[in-house]
């Protein structure tokens, strides 16, 4: 089962009309009773979800990571708003998330397995600005990266793409040993930090995030680009990092071994 859910995945990606928006896709598999998923209650909302909360009886939870393509981020690094194809990429990801989560029920379906899927965004708390099911602290447990001083998700194959996530009471064969050693250059070792820097509205200041500016941010691009759809994104933060499109401690952390 654990390689036909990663041949539909990135089948799902890679047959889709708009293929020119995404890299090849990374996927992980968690346990659903790995103990940090309650300590994200304490984490990133007492409001926050757990597997069971998504689907009773839950066993594991499949996450995925969706890289942009190179142009669709180089496209992002000008200019005080996102770039037409940023939107539509984002628009067209959210599509994709909620066309697989329907794919992998009705796979999953026919052998009498249940999914419980969630939205890809737009299930947070308004007021709060919180997510009550962080993809991305998702995809952390399941060891697809850790998080950089952006707050964004730095993958093996960068930041700049979008986080899915689905709960099943299907039992995976999960790996023996979740990476988690630190992406984020200034986390590390302090080599970087140029993310604060790209936000025209600097959301990130004096080492902390303002979630009300960003978003903030995000609803003026929304307002921009509304005749082509919800584009309430912005990612400036992403682009023109050398976490943009990898993980750059990769030599680093070759060196090291």
């Amino acid at each position: 089962m654990q390689d036909t859910i990663i041949e539909t995945i990135v089948e799902a990606v890679t047959s889709n009309n708009a293929f020119s928006y995404w890299e090849i896709p990374l996927i992980g598999f968690v346990s659903a009773a790995r103990p940090e998923f309650n300590d994200l209650k304490k984490i990133v909302s007492e409001n926050h979800l757990v597997p069971r909360d998504i689907l009773p009886g839950a066993k594991s939870v499949i996450c995925y990571f969706i890289p942009f393509h190179s142009s669709v981020v180089e496209s992002n690094r000008d200019g005080d708003k996102a770039s037409m194809e940023w939107a539509r990429a984002y628009i067209a990801t959210n599509e994709l998330i909620a066309h697989i989560g329907d794919v992998i029920e009705s796979l999953m379906g026919k052998d009498g397995f249940q999914v419980g899927k969630i939205p890809a965004t737009h299930n947070f708390d308004k007021a709060a600005l919180i997510s009550n099911w962080s993809h991305r602290h998702v995809a952390y447990i399941a060891g697809l990266g850790t998080f950089g001083i952006n707050n964004m998700f730095i993958t093996d194959r960068g930041c700049c793409g979008r986080l899915g996530s689905i709960v099943t009471d299907y039992e995976f064969e999960y790996p023996a040993f979740v990476d988690r050693e630190e992406r984020c250059l200034f986390k590390r070792d302090g080599s970087c930090g140029i993310c604060q820097n790209r936000c025209e509205k600097e959301v990130y200041k004096n080492g902390t995030f303002n979630r009300a500016s960003c978003y903030e941010t995000c609803l003026e691009n929304a307002d921009y680009y509304r005749d082509i759809g919800l584009a309430d994104v912005c990612g400036k933060c992403c682009v023109g990092l050398p976490c943009s499109m990898t993980d750059p401690t990769k030599k680093k952390r070759s060196q090291s071994v």
